[in-house]
């Protein structure tokens, strides 16, 4: 029962006891893979970049240093209005200033323009996604020719393991997902184990095809 109510929540956190302390948990747990994501985007300072499930914000914190040109803008979209409203807060200067846009949506159906991010990146989050396919054509449509899309994931994590007692088997492999990214026009799609700091995870790549 507990793993149940776990996956509900971190797959969609509500404003409720369950939900604070799935942020939080979040924060503890998600920093490493949310910070690696960052890096192994190779983000420059110009980019448009985009974060799907952004959560309480770290993510986006982490990317916000490295977009620091005149044209560099980061983007935030998470389905969790509970998600949303606390990276807004955490974020508020940079969202009144402009650099940064944050909206609550699905992943399957974003308010933003064709070929326009250079970068995508997100943690432990594409297994929540109702359709896999949706979600990854909905990102390669918003992504420009050569783009870069970096998820990283720990098969072994709590995460995993709730999202395997409320989803579809289909939906928690990597391999189905990567299955989609082909699919939806990525090429050069991949997986690659990772360490840091002793904690082994995995990251998938996918570049927009041009």
């Amino acid at each position: 029962m507990w793993a149940e109510k776990l996956g509900k929540q971190l797959g969609h956190p509500t404003r409720s006891v369950a939900g604070w302390l799935v942020s939080k948990m979040l924060t503890v747990r998600n920093r490493v893979l949310e910070e690696n994501a960052v890096q192994l985007c190779g983000i420059q300072p110009g980019d448009t970049v985009l974060e799907l499930g952004h959560g309480p914000g770290l993510g986006l914190q982490s990317a916000a240093k490295l977009v620091t040109g005149p044209t560099g803008h980061l983007i935030g979209v998470d389905y969790s209005e509970y998600m949303h409203q606390m990276a807004r807060e955490q974020m508020k200067e940079l969202v009144a200033s402009g650099k940064v846009t944050l909206h609550h949506c699905d992943v399957a159906a974003m308010p933003l323009a064709d070929s326009t991010v250079d970068k995508v990146f997100h943690c432990n989050c594409y297994y929540f996604w109702p359709d896999l396919r949706k979600g990854a054509a909905e990102i390669r449509r918003v992504m420009k020719p050569g783009g870069l899309m970096v998820t990283t994931l720990k098969l072994s994590s709590v995460a995993t393991f709730a999202a395997k007692r409320v989803l579809p088997a289909a939906n928690w492999r990597p391999e189905s997902y990567m299955e989609a990214l082909i699919d939806s026009g990525f090429t050069d799609v991949r997986m690659e184990d990772k360490l840091f700091k002793h904690i082994v995870f995995q990251a998938i790549y996918a570049t927009a095809l041009k």
